[in-house]
């Protein structure tokens, strides 16, 4: 017999208790998707990033849903979020929650950036493609492939620049400056993103605070191409 769920309340859904409340429902990425009526790389991106803030609309919408699943399904749900808080806090290093690798893609006169929807404090944050490296991956294939699943731009890692807790998220990150090889720019994660453009290298600044950006990042954008 299934004992009532002691209720599990969501203030900010993120993409974990999204990727929860579908392991709790028994959905495929592609079946959530419909359920919400978003595309199915909206999903995809949720396993991906587990910390991303959901957009209102999407809250309410998972709000509903969440509110019309059976009681087993809320029992699930909270066992689900209980094991994945157990499994971030064994896998992390002490202090460091997350690992993301962040591209600096580069062509002969520009790089390339992309537009974060942020919540606060002004709705968006300009920023390098990056994608968080999951336990296993390696950290180059995953800012190649981020790269072009956010932008549409293929690249190649030219060398590695370091890495550091980043000093605004917190997150271990690891930096890699890259070269341009093909594709046009493009918005392709427009739930996540607002654009995705090049800027020239030299007005780097004007659109990321020059203390966020990791020096050596910096330094290399300055260097002659």
């Amino acid at each position: 017999m299934i004992q009532p769920a002691r209720e599990t309340v969501i203030d900010e859904w993120r993409s974990l208790h999204a990727c929860a409340l579908q392991t709790a429902m028994r959905l495929s990425q592609d079946e959530l998707a419909d359920r919400l009526g978003i595309a199915k790389r909206t999903v995809a991106s949720w396993h991906e990033r587990p910390d991303v803030r959901i957009r209102p609309e999407l809250q309410r919408a998972l709000d509903t849903v969440y509110e019309q699943a059976p009681e087993s399904v809320k029992v699930r749900f909270a066992r689900q979020l209980r094991a994945d808080d157990r499994a971030e806090a064994d896998a992390a290093p002490a202090g460091v929650t997350l690992t993301v690798a962040i591209a600096v893609v580069t062509n002969e006169t520009d790089v390339l950036l992309v537009c974060r929807r942020e919540d606060e404090p002004d709705g968006i944050t300009w920023q390098f493609p990056a994608g968080i490296v999951k336990p296993g991956a390696n950290a180059r294939t995953v800012a190649v492939r981020e790269t072009l699943a956010e932008t549409g731009i293929h690249c190649t890692v030219v060398r590695e620049l370091g890495s550091r807790v980043h000093p605004v998220t917190g997150v271990f990150a690891e930096y890699f400056l890259c070269a341009y090889l093909a594709g046009q720019v493009e918005n392709r994660d427009t739930d996540e993103n607002v654009d995705a453009i090049w800027i020239p290298r030299q007005r780097v600044n004007d659109f990321i605070p020059p203390e966020r950006i990791y020096p050596p990042a910096l330094q290399a954008l300055s260097e002659e191409p």
